[in-house]
């Protein structure tokens, strides 16, 4: 079955401010938190279309097109792409609005894949 209609909306999931710990040597934010923000917008869009568990298997076709600044907001956005019998599929536009401009920018995207399971850590069906 495919997302369609209002599932197939993009969402804002996450707001965050880019804080200091979260850096790389350079002074730019870390791409690993960046990601990490990603997977958890992704994560709260697929828990919106099952009831159970569901866990990260595949994420794919990630890009950063732009550094994310130390006082920069994160917006992650959400979008389900495809809902199959276990899995779920789900496209994460990551945003910035820069601290000293207030300019909306794309930073990174990809898609995120999660299977739903059991409690024997084995696929279900995301509708059951």
């Amino acid at each position: 079955m495919s997302a369609t209609g209002d599932a197939a909306e993009r969402e804002l999931v996450i707001r965050v401010v880019a804080m200091p710990g979260d850096t790389n040597p350079d002074g730019d934010m870390f791409g690993g938190w960046v990601l990490s923000q990603m997977d958890l917008g992704a994560w709260i869009q697929a828990r919106k279309h099952t009831h159970h568990r569901v866990v990260t298997v595949a994420i794919d076709n990630i890009v950063f097109h732009k550094p994310v600044l130390v006082g920069d907001c994160l917006l992650v956005y959400a979008t389900t792409e495809r809902i199959g019998r276990t899995s779920i599929t789900v496209r994460i536009d990551a945003m910035v609005e820069r601290k000293e401009t207030r300019a909306v920018e794309q930073v990174t995207e990809g898609r995120f894949v999660f299977v739903a399971i059991g409690d024997n850590w084995t696929p279900v069906s995301v509708a059951g």
